[in-house]
């Protein structure tokens, strides 16, 4: 499953930093498919839709860091646990019970994203 930052986030900004996936964005802030992936042109994720991986996306929190679930792997393919939840201070980095995925989705998600 992906990991989600819950409303108890300090916004310290540890997390962002560590995300391989670049998936963890400062609250408020636009996000866009191509921010540290090499998604170009149209792109089509594995929850479905179409996007330009050059558009801004809506942000999905305005008050506090939060991650992209759909450039969320749990850190499958680069270490051994999410990064997120080791270095945050206040333990607000948890599994997102709303979008479950196997191992093997993560690590295909991570295939997606970096071709």
């Amino acid at each position: 499953m992906a990991i989600k930052i819950t409303d108890e986030c300090i916004n310290c900004g540890a997390c962002e930093p560590e995300c391989p996936n670049n998936a963890i964005y400062e609250g408020a802030q636009e996000w866009r498919f191509s921010d540290g992936t090499s998604l170009k042109g149209n792109v089509v994720p594995p929850s479905g839709g179409s996007y330009d991986a050059d558009s801004t996306q809506e942000p999905v929190s305005y008050d506090v860091y939060y991650i992209v679930t759909d450039k969320c792997t749990e850190c499958q393919g680069f270490h051994d646990e999410p990064q997120c939840a080791a270095v945050c201070p206040v333990d607000c980095c948890v599994p997102d019970e709303d979008n479950v995925e196997t191992s093997e989705q993560l690590l295909s998600k991570k295939d997606f994203l970096h071709l």
